[in-house]
């Protein structure tokens, strides 16, 4: 198995601004869950009291090195001489792989607006990652390779919410994909939190893919 007994595991409350991230450790295992003991703060050393049905996302390193993520809910509590939280766990298989996480590519056909010099223009895009995106044209655009561009860009998560996030980005290259024309953009000086925002839809989107597979 990927995770195992004994594995250090961070736990994120969400990719958003106001994240949270505690460290914990896996005590135990069985078909499909984990006991790991009560997570504390990572800056603060406090330990958190999560309730049943809390989500939560954990990432780890396994004795390869390797990274991995996973979706979770707290579904239960122990005390066995060390209390202990009970985790939901999916299985090796839906384990997210995160070499780099914040630079993963992920295939999606969001809405895209683009301002340049006062005008703007609606696309869909191609894929996205936290370091750019690649947008679908058509015939003619008011923009080339080397322009500085603003992105609005609608990202809506698997919870309902939608956020917009709003950055520039140069255009890189424009070339041709199986007939079609596509712009290659890379994001420039991307603030934190809408950084933050697009690793959690693009890792929200690696989950709703591996589990149509």
């Amino acid at each position: 198995m990927l995770l195992s007994i004994g594995t250090i595991i961070v736990i994120d409350t969400d990719f958003t601004k106001d994240s949270e991230k505690y460290k914990s450790k896996v005590i135990d295992m069985g078909d499909g869950f984990v006991m790991i003991d009560y997570p504390t703060h990572i800056k603060s050393g406090k330990t958190a009291f999560f309730l049943d049905g809390t989500q939560l996302l954990v990432s780890f390193i396994n004795n390869k090195k390797m990274s991995y993520a996973f979706r979770t809910e707290v579904s239960g509590r122990l005390n066995k001489g060390i209390p202990m939280l009970k985790l939901s766990y999916p299985g090796d298989e839906q384990l997210i792989k995160i070499q780099r996480r914040e630079f993963v590519r992920v295939e999606t056909a969001i809405d895209i607006a683009v301002e340049k010099d006062g005008q703007f223009s609606n696309y869909v895009a191609e894929d996205l990652s936290a370091g750019g995106v690649a947008l679908n044209l058509p015939e003619k655009v008011p923009f080339g390779a080397e322009d500085i561009v603003t992105l609005t860009i609608v990202l809506p998560f698997m919870n309902k919410e939608i956020k917009y996030v709003k950055v520039n980005a140069k255009i890189i290259r424009i070339w041709v994909k199986g007939g079609r024309r596509i712009a290659s953009l890379q994001f420039e000086d991307i603030e934190s939190i809408e950084s933050q925002y697009i690793i959690r839809f693009c890792f929200e989107r690696q989950l709703q893919m591996r589990n149509r597979q």
